[in-house]
């Protein structure tokens, strides 16, 4: 239809692959008729009926089809024409022309052929001949089309006189008319009075089927019976059960299909079933052989079953060259890691191998199926293989190298932490990034080394030794931050301690950093920084979010911490750390300060000579002296802000003035807070993976079926583990969904009133792609309600699927109908409509107005967890902001927020320890994720008022308006502590 139109081609998003498609799919919202697709007409500029009328009348054969084209899009888009049916009949059916002939099919499948009360309108009779005459013309096309228009046809009328001519075409010698001729035949049977028209159809198929050469032809004549007769397929099938490996791909889908539905209705009888899948696994086609995988995976559990699905997947996976058929592939290869682990963990490698694509999404999802199959016994080979990768990122060839480093420095980071013993074989590897171009990249490493030295204490000594040896080639200030840190924190020996001082003077450089003589040249040298500061602080001179989730408006200083830090170029004799400080990165400089005052007390512990103490202090005093006079110079674009001024003054008084309590706190308290800070998210991480477990009841009565006593003769070996397995997941639970039977009670939403006349309730059961509406409609009157119809409308992003039907309601009795609504996006929905029939003794129809339908959003998002670069890098990206101001009943901090915790359905990502105590005030940041993919990121910062109650402002950030708004309304909704 669209080639016909001239309408580019799109992807029918519904019906299977034996479903024909025609112009019956394609209809108006404005009819309120279901559509797959709607394809727009400007109903201002086309010609007007008459004009079109002349053109059908005209002998010219493309203004004819130029015609047809236009009255076809304008009964798309709601027109009716009814003046040119009549023009139609006379001028157009008499046409030889294909293309015309195909029109005219697509014409008189959209128009009306029945009138209000249902019986065929008598101009209809008119095309009976026509279409009698084109079942048996000479020409295969027009044959052919004409038996795809009987398909779509439901008129019993106009059907019957065309039987005899549709069976002899199932006996035509051209496939094309065969196959069909067949389809014609089951979608005649299916119809209401179907099998009165073709009593013998699945006996004539039947026949068909066992002489049919063609592949196509012969895989609709076995769709026929599998859909009409169900048995004569399964006959079929397991009479040439020896066979199907030899069949067509086509003809193999539909015993795919045939044999779940089989099996889901008798389960008695899937032994046999399974033998013929596996039989398929080795079928040439990769779309049998994915179905295959499919289709085991749901009728058996037993570890043989699933362990050839297993390997069907990463076969696959390794031989399709198509990104997104890995990326389904890895979906279900993640699936079977949910409920069959034990199974996946020995096709570890296997799954590896997908690391060898260059797209970064399959990379992606590869190491996260990977990072949960990892055991004692894989670990090694894993670690050997990320490494590997690591290793092949350095060649530079790729785009995203720089990117997919980072995703296998967190990966190998993951495992290190869950397995020490690697660590050894990895951490100078990647000590090797430190100083990475890719700041990311170089900022995981660094986080990484500073966990395995705490976590692993034996590589401490390799690991300083290591880093202090490149220390000078770090090049970004946030990292140097970070491994100035552990410097201090884990140079514990006399020799550690004095190579840590000399390798910071030697990358400060000589000193001081300014003077009065080298003005000119440090202001020249300022003038430069000042345009590479420009740039930064212009683009992120906004409110910025702290680690514990609160807002600070940053001074320039500052924001070199958060913001992306300049890489400048240096070498030993200019030095990283002096060639920073220039920049005007006072935060790094008081980082520096605080790491030499902390290797000078632990100087005054290790070393005997008081003279080489004082002697390091005294360096260190003038180094730090010397920092603070470049802060407070002309030379650099800003000075120094207050908080690192303070916070080099107090590094002064405190080498001036040693207490015992502030060497405490500056030589164990720090570590200590960071071993917090490890097993805070170690419980985490252990809290998520519990929340993750499935919960399973079962009930006291269940019945189990004990295999032991059962006879096994004639199983196999498949047979008889998918009955220990059935009994084992009906022993703890598995097969129940814990609180379904509550679940449903909750969604049935009441739509008319008890004094309706029509009563209706609907059931509503939210999938994540659409929803479907089970209405119960109930008769409560003593009259037969007549072309009661259910018409639903949407507002938001859901659109109606189906086409409203008619029924006709018996008194006192009740219908069951279903609405299919597809979800586009995460935003809330709402569906409304109304009921609408007719009764005999009143002449105008009824119309019973329904409640509105309320899609909640909370259907749709889901908890997840990320970083805290990752939540602020996302907060700076996104766009819409949606602030809510709290008013609640509430008064405590600590209360309120899980229950905005719990009403959101998001995670919390701040750590519980910081969220502990009774301060008066509270921040945090949540974080979900929709079925869609769509981030929400939420931060609630609350403060006590002295009258008890709590004031502050919850933030929602979303890529999308949607998410914002709809969240919202959600918290506004419940944050009073409502239901």
């Amino acid at each position: 239809l669209l080639l016909l139109l001239g309408v580019p081609p799109f992807i029918r998003l519904s019906g299977k692959i034996s479903d024909p498609i025609s112009a019956s799919d394609l209809s108006s919202s404005d009819m309120e008729k279901s559509c797959s697709l709607l394809v727009y007409f400007d109903k201002g500029t086309p010609a007007i009926a008459n004009e079109i009328k002349e053109a059908l009348e005209g002998n010219d054969i493309p203004a004819k089809v130029d015609a047809m084209k236009k009255a076809v899009m304008l009964l798309l888009n709601g027109e009716t024409l009814p003046q040119l049916f009549i023009t139609i009949i006379r001028y157009v059916l008499p046409s030889e022309d294909h293309t015309i002939q195909k029109l005219l099919l697509l014409y008189l499948e959209i128009i009306d052929k029945t009138d209000a009360k249902g019986k065929v309108l008598p101009e209809m009779i008119l095309i009976c001949q026509n279409l009698r005459n084109n079942l048996q013309h000479p020409n295969e096309y027009i044959r052919g089309v004409t038996l795809r228009f009987l398909c779509r046809l439901n008129e019993v009328e106009i059907i019957e006189p065309l039987i005899p001519s549709v069976l002899a075409n199932l006996e035509h010698r051209h496939p094309f008319i065969r196959r069909n001729a067949i389809l014609a035949v089951m979608s005649i049977y299916k119809l209401p009075q179907g099998e009165q028209l073709l009593v013998d159809a699945p006996e004539m198929i039947e026949k068909v089927l066992s002489t049919e050469q063609d592949p196509s032809a012969k895989r609709n004549a076995f769709l026929m019976l599998f859909t009409c007769a169900q048995e004569r397929a399964v006959n079929y099938l397991l009479t040439h059960v020896d066979r199907v490996s030899e069949w067509g791909e086509l003809l193999q889908m539909v015993v795919l299909e045939l044999i779940r539905k089989v099996c889901k209705t008798n389960k008695g009888e899937k032994g046999k079933y399974i033998k013929i899948i596996i039989s398929l696994l080795n079928a040439p086609s990769s779309a049998v052989t994915y179905e295959c995988a499919g289709t085991l995976v749901s009728l058996s559990s037993a570890p043989t079953a699933i362990r050839a699905a297993a390997n069907t997947y990463c076969q696959l996976l390794l031989s399709q060259s198509d990104n997104n058929v890995k990326l389904i592939v890895l979906d279900r290869l993640n699936e079977l890691k949910s409920t069959h682990r034990e199974i996946m963990v020995d096709l570890i490698m296997d799954v590896l191998r997908a690391l060898s694509s260059p797209n970064l999404d399959i990379r992606r999802k590869t190491t996260d199926i990977v990072l949960e199959l990892i055991t004692p016994r894989n670990i090694n080979e894993v670690v050997l293989t990320l490494k590997k990768e690591v290793v092949k990122t350095q060649s530079g060839e790729l785009e995203k190298n720089g990117e997919y480093r980072q995703m296998l420095i967190q990966a190998i980071h993951s495992c290190a932490i869950k397995f020490p013993e690697v660590a050894s074989t990895v951490v100078h590897l990647l000590m090797d990034f430190l100083g990475d171009n890719n700041v990311a990249s170089a900022m995981d490493v660094v986080v990484f080394v500073r966990e395995i030295i705490e976590t692993n204490p034996k590589l401490r000594v390799s690991i300083i030794t290591r880093l202090l040896d490149t220390f000078y080639q770090i090049r970004a200030a946030r990292v140097c931050s970070c491994a100035l840190w552990i410097i201090g924190e884990y140079c514990l020996s006399l020799s550690e301690v004095e190579n840590g001082i000399a390798n910071i003077k030697q990358c400060l450089g000589e000193l001081p950093f300014y003077s009065a003589s080298d003005e000119g040249e440090a202001a020249d040298a300022s003038k430069k920084s000042q345009q590479v500061n420009n740039i930064t602080t212009v683009s992120s001179r906004r409110p910025a979010i702290l680690a514990d989730g609160t807002y600070a408006t940053q001074s320039a200083a500052s924001e070199t911490a958060f913001s992306p830090p300049t890489v400048v170029q240096g070498s030993l004799t200019s030095g990283n750390l002096r060639a920073l400080l220039l920049t005007g990165d006072f935060f790094l400089g008081a980082v520096v300060a605080c790491t030499l005052t902390k290797l000078v007390l632990r100087l005054e512990e290790v070393q005997p000579s008081k003279v080489e103490v004082n002697k390091a202090s005294t360096q260190a005093l003038l180094i730090i002296v010397s920092m603070l006079q470049l802060g407070q110079s002309s030379a650099l674009p800003h000075p120094i802000d207050n908080d690192s001024y303070d916070r080099i003054v107090l590094c002064i008084r405190l080498l001036c003035n040693t207490g015992d309590d502030l060497r405490k706190i500056w030589l164990q308290s720090c570590r200590e807070s960071f071993v917090q800070m490890l097993s805070d998210k170690q419980l985490r991480e252990t809290e998520e993976i519990k929340a993750k477990a499935q919960i399973s009841h079962a009930q006291p009565d269940d019945l189990i079926d004990f295999y032991h006593l059962k006879s096994r003769r004639g199983m196999s070996q498949l047979e008889v583990e998918d009955e220990v397995q059935d009994d084992l997941k009906r022993a703890t639970g598995e097969f129940i969904k814990d609180g379904d039977n509550a679940n449903k009670l909750n969604r049935i939403l009441q739509l008319t009133g008890f004094s309706d006349p029509v009563y209706a309730e609907a059931y509503v059961t939210v999938h994540h792609y659409d929803i479907v509406l089970d209405v119960t409609v109930i008769n409560r009157t003593k009259e037969t309600l007549q072309n009661l119809c259910l018409e639903l409308a949407t507002m938001g992003d859901l659109k109606l699927v189906d086409r409203p039907q008619n029924y006709t309601l018996a008194p006192e009795s009740s219908k069951q109908i279903k609405a299919n609504i597809k979800v586009s996006s995460t935003e809330t929905g709402v569906i409304f409509g109304n009921i609408v029939y007719e009764t005999s003794n009143v002449l105008e129809r009824t119309v019973v107005v329904l409640n509105d339908i309320h899609i909640d959003i909370m259907d749709y998002i889901s908890p997840a967890v990320c970083s805290d670069a990752t939540f602020r890098t996302m907060w700076a990206e996104f766009e819409w902001e949606n602030k809510v101001a709290v008013n609640t009943v509430i008064q405590r901090e600590k209360e309120f927020l899980d229950h905005i915790i719990k009403s959101t359905n998001m995670k919390c990502l701040t750590a519980t320890s910081a969220l502990e105590g009774e301060c008066g005030f509270l921040a945090a940041n949540l974080y979900a994720k929709s079925v869609f993919g769509e981030d929400a990121l939420v931060n609630v910062s609350i403060e006590k008022q002295t009258d008890g109650k709590l004031s502050g402002y919850i933030r929602i950030r979303s890529k999308t308006q949607g998410i914002a708004l709809s969240l919202g309304d959600k918290i506004t909704l419940k944050q009073k502590g409502g239901s």
